[in-house]
């Protein structure tokens, strides 16, 4: 066969072993030839292709980002737009496509199979970790570590200047990588997604802090929100896919909790930097474990599924299964970590 792939959404570390494990196996196991579609969706939707063979994947194990390039593309906001990706695929003599994405990318390529029958395989990659089919995505480790050593390096800052130190990390509606990085980096509060929090009761917290003679650090996913809301939300960016361009609450916390508190607070936002650089050897494992299992499933043809992460081995799941829902922190992992607030 002739097999597509792309990869859509954020970048994360992790996406090049994928590809490399899908185009190793594929190629020099399986016999398949395979092309790299450029940027996402937008490379079938415009025939933007390009070799994807042995060489091509050669070194590019370590390697953080994405040799294909990524974006957030969304086929149905496109005019004719799965029409046209299968009418560029046809042409080109591609069989069927592995793409490698998020809840967005996952969440049109369930729907380019189940309403277009376009013959897709997916796998997950998200720092997120927020897909509901899989128990880890790749990506998700190195975020938590980079975050923690953030949150290890601002410890003996905030206690020699006795400030408030907030770090904001990625999350937009589940607060993974906040719980995660905050128990494993001895945060004294994480503010979550999951639950609206109180500005009173965290700034109760730093007093409490404070009187232990240490400074507090306290961690907020970049989708947390305060009882109420934030003010000029309104405004606020939407990408295609109609999320809204999130971050600032961070910077918003620390002016409240300066202002109630009189204590000098400072936030400190990873943004990026979470996703970026080197993969950890647990996110270089399973990536490859699920490209591996990707192009096995192409090659079977089962068509319509996802590799998944379910305790330690790889299962194929129904890709609408993959993004019937959010997958969020729950309560009792939430309380796990309220032990050692304050």
């Amino acid at each position: 066969m002739r097999i597509g792939v792309l990869t859509g959404g954020g970048d994360c570390p992790g996406l090049n072993a994928v590809i490399r494990a899908v185009v190793r196996k594929g190629a020099e196991v399986q016999g398949h030839e395979f092309v790299g579609y450029r940027d996402g969706w937008r490379g079938p939707l415009e025939d933007d292709r390009r070799p994807l063979g042995v060489p091509e994947v050669r070194g590019i194990l370590p390697r953080g980002g994405t040799i294909l390039g990524s974006s957030r593309t969304n086929p149905f906001a496109a005019d004719g737009g799965p029409e046209r990706i299968a009418a560029n695929m046809e042409a080109a003599g591609v069989d069927g496509l592995i793409a490698i994405g998020g809840e967005d990318t996952l969440g049109a390529t369930s729907r380019l199979h189940s309403e277009h029958g376009l013959d897709v395989v997916g796998v997950p990659k998200t720092i997120d970790n927020d897909l509901s089919a899989t128990d880890y995505t790749f990506g998700f480790d190195t975020a938590v570590n980079i975050a923690m050593e953030a949150i290890d390096r601002l410890h003996t800052t905030a206690d020699s200047h006795h400030r408030v130190l907030i770090v904001e990390v990625m999350g937009r509606n589940a607060g993974w990588i906040a719980v995660h990085a905050g128990l494993a980096g001895g945060a004294n509060a994480i503010l979550v997604p999951e639950r609206e929090f109180d500005v009173d009761a965290v700034c109760e917290l730093v007093g409490r802090r404070f009187a232990s003679r240490f400074a507090p650090i306290i961690v907020v996913a970049e989708g947390a929100r305060p009882r109420g809301g934030m003010p000029s939300e309104d405004d606020a960016k939407t990408d295609a896919f109609g999320h809204v361009r999130l971050g600032g609450v961070g910077h918003w916390l620390e002016g409240e909790i300066e202002r109630r508190t009189g204590k000098e607070t400072r936030a400190t936002v990873l943004g990026h930097v979470q996703r970026g650089g080197t993969p950890t050897a647990f996110d270089r494992v399973l990536a490859t474990r699920f490209g591996l299992h990707a192009i096995d499933a192409a090659s079977e043809g089962r068509w319509g599924t996802m590799a998944a992460l379910r305790g330690t081995d790889i299962k194929l799941v129904a890709l609408t299964e993959a993004t019937a829902e959010l997958k969020t922190v729950p309560e009792e992992l939430y309380a796990e970590s309220e032990v050692f607030f304050g």
